[in-house]
């Protein structure tokens, strides 16, 4: 494989697509799991389960299912509801979504790869909740709870949890295995 001259990175070489890269078809399968995964639970939470009719579940001491609609971006942070504002979070997010999969064209690790195909695929997962629902569905809320101590995280979904890990493998390539692809 050739190198360019410029930079000596293999994956800048002449000829190579700015959109299409040797991990491309992992990174991508791994976008269509992720958000398969997210978007399955969300519709079985909905559906099958009746989550709005049924209220909240305890899976547990320190989880619960519960049913929340993000409005905003994460943590709930500007809040939007008016149709202009829906439409620029939805910029905002296709705009991080093609810079990502550029990245992707230009991972040179499965481990990269994967990473940013969860990003990819739990960014995509929350962009279609926005298209049909009022916000995000979120669900999972963990909670501590004594009788001088209460603590309640954020809830979040599938999708979620696929950004954080996905962020995690790149934070670990970066710093453990001799590092992760420049991003673009």
């Amino acid at each position: 494989m050739a190198t360019d001259a410029v930079s000596g990175n293999a994956n800048d070489a002449p000829g190579r697509s700015l959109l299409w890269g040797r991990l491309s078809a992992f990174g991508l399968l791994t976008t269509l799991l992720t958000a398969a995964a997210d978007q399955g639970s969300k519709f079985w939470l909905l559906l099958p389960a009746h989550l709005p009719e049924r209220g909240p579940i305890a899976l547990g001491p320190f989880i619960d299912i519960v049913l929340t609609w993000n409005t905003g971006i994460s943590y709930g942070l500007f809040p939007q509801q008016s149709a202009a504002g829906i439409w620029a979070l939805f910029a905002i997010k296709l705009g991080a979504v093609i810079f990502l999969w550029i990245w992707l064209a230009r991972a040179g690790s499965r481990l990269t790869a994967a990473a940013l195909g969860l990003i990819i695929g739990g960014a995509v997962g929350n962009a279609i909740d926005r298209l049909h629902w009022p916000g995000v569905m979120d669900f999972v809320l963990f909670h501590i709870e004594t009788a001088s101590f209460s603590f309640r995280w954020y809830v979040f979904n599938l999708a979620d949890v696929a950004i954080v890990a996905g962020v995690v493998g790149l934070l670990y390539e970066s710093l453990h295995a001799g590092g992760a692809a420049k991003a673009p």
